[in-house]
């Protein structure tokens, strides 16, 4: 009597042998006298009046639908392992987060306690990186010194010698190998190197891309987990780390691009920034611009004016990515006409900026802040729209200067909003700088504002005439976790721009 038929289930689909029939199980599934035979052994019924129960199969012999319905559940139980596994890696959002939820879920799968993976995109060898779990760098160290010993299809990356004679592009299949100190054929050095990190076994799986339209299976990469003891994964582990493993190639190629496109928006937002700064006498400027991860629309300006004057200007505009980044470029241009034609008038200019702004872009939203600077003077009017109050720091004074509240650009019917005049004195430093420096504190808006007052009072004294110092300083007391203003692992992602104007 053969098993019956299993259904496919999506994912895994191994082979169910029929089960070998002994005379004993050919009773349990014969002929109903046979049945019979067996269930009226002394056996008893619920009643207990020696009715005969249920045949019960002999001690050590499954029916062939108990052995089917055992092999379904485990079947069951794995597939929905794996979904949890692959869910979790499907949430991440960035590169170096997916490749360590990759090794530990790995080395579940596997049974082993350390790995790594190394990723090396086609036609970006610049952007190659290696993940590891369990081992240290020293440890990364050795295993790079592990030598190639045949023209396989491994790639050309660090580790060569360890995630060496993998399949072929596009099998989904590992390579293992489960007693490296008694294997005949191995490299000395990968065996000396298996001793002094301690491991005796490895199992590898590749990091292929599957083959869609108008192009063909690619390899982005491999990993490999290590096993302190001989040992490899039975074919049940193996296939599960291979199907996983094929989920987070795919998974791992769309981070790639996304990270590869995020950093050419940022390098296109940066060429439509100011190359430098200009130098004018009697002030001296510092600039810090971060871009967010989505491409954001935050910008700065610093040009020179007729008459020894300084335009000094940021903004930000709404939306994120290349629409966002190529309006900013569009606004600053703007703004720069403006401010030549009638910048000791602020108001003027962002009346002209907003004006420009509902004809050219009227889904758009707009903040800004522009200030006209006489160093000779000591003196600087500015106007904003729905834009962060600066800051101003001295040897008696940490202060906001209190402008106006006013809607950001191209919110009200005619944006108007009064100037305000300051006289910085000999060794103040004027602070200009976008929301996104306080969203990227994490606090509410006015425990953020505290803490950028509480920054800027704590610059030392001797670093309170170098603008670059007093920048540096203000991004590591706002955002310790990267002193850069890069962004923290769970931050907002917002655009940083802090702006520093030294008047002497």
């Amino acid at each position: 009597m053969n098993a019956p038929h299993l259904p496919k289930v999506a994912g895994i689909d191994p082979p169910v042998p029929a089960p070998t029939l002994s005379s004993a199980s050919a009773a349990v599934s014969g002929t109903p006298d046979s049945l019979h035979a067996m269930g009226t052994s002394g056996t008893t019924g619920p009643s207990g009046t020696g009715s005969p129960s249920a045949p019960a199969a002999p001690s050590g012999i499954q029916a062939p639908h108990l052995l089917v319905q055992d092999r379904l559940a485990r079947w069951v139980s794995d597939l929905t392992s794996l979904q949890e596994l692959t869910e979790r890696l499907s949430r991440t959002q960035d590169l170096d987060d997916a490749l360590h939820e990759l090794l530990h879920a790995g080395a579940t799968l596997v049974g082993a306690d350390r790995g790594l993976v190394t990723l090396h995109p086609v036609g970006a060898p610049d952007r190659a990186l290696t993940v590891t779990l369990g081992l240290g760098r020293a440890d990364l160290g050795h295993l790079e010194t592990i030598p190639r010993t045949s023209a396989s299809a491994a790639p050309a990356r660090p580790c060569i010698g360890l995630l060496e004679d993998l399949p072929p592009v596009g099998a989904r299949s590992g390579t293992a190998r489960p007693d490296i100190p008694a294997e005949q054929d191995l490299d000395p050095r990968h065996r000396e190197v298996a001793a002094r990190l301690g491991y005796a076994a490895s199992y590898a799986v590749p990091l292929d891309t599957a083959a869609s339209a108008g192009a063909e299976a690619r390899r982005i990469g491999a990993a490999v987990w290590l096993y302190d003891e001989p040992a490899e994964p039975d074919e049940r582990r193996r296939h599960l780390a291979c199907r996983y493993a094929a989920h987070a190639a795919e998974h791992l190629a769309r981070l790639l691009e996304l990270a590869r496109a995020r950093e050419d928006l940022a390098a296109l937002h940066e060429e439509l920034l100011p190359t430098r700064l200009p130098r004018v006498p009697g002030v001296r400027l510092a600039v810090r611009h971060r871009t967010g991860p989505r491409g954001g629309g935050d910008w700065y300006d610093a040009l020179p004016l007729p008459e020894g004057a300084l335009g000094l200007a940021v903004g930000g505009i709404t939306g994120s990515g290349p629409g966002a980044v190529a309006a900013t470029g569009r606004l600053r241009a703007s703004l720069r006409a403006y401010a030549v034609m009638e910048g000791e008038d602020p108001v003027a200019v962002l009346s002209d900026l907003e004006l420009l702004l509902r004809l050219t872009e009227p889904t758009r939203s707009a903040t800004a802040l522009f200030a006209y600077c006489e160093p000779a003077a000591r003196k600087v009017v500015l106007a904003a729209a729905g834009y962060c109050s600066p800051l101003i720091i001295g040897d008696r004074r940490t202060e906001y200067v209190d402008t106006s509240l006013s809607a950001p650009l191209n919110m009200l019917t005619c944006w108007e909003a009064p100037s305000v005049e300051i006289e910085p004195a000999p060794g103040e430093t004027l602070l200009l700088y976008s929301d996104g420096l306080l969203h990227r504190t994490g606090d509410a808006m006015d425990r953020a504002f505290a803490r950028l007052h509480t920054a800027a009072a704590t610059v030392p004294r001797e670093a309170r005439r170098d603008p670059e110092a007093v920048a540096d300083h203000v991004l590591r007391a706002l955002l310790p976790e990267d002193g850069d203003g890069t962004e923290a692992p769970d931050g907002p992602g917002e655009d940083v721009v802090l702006l520093v104007a030294h008047f002497e």
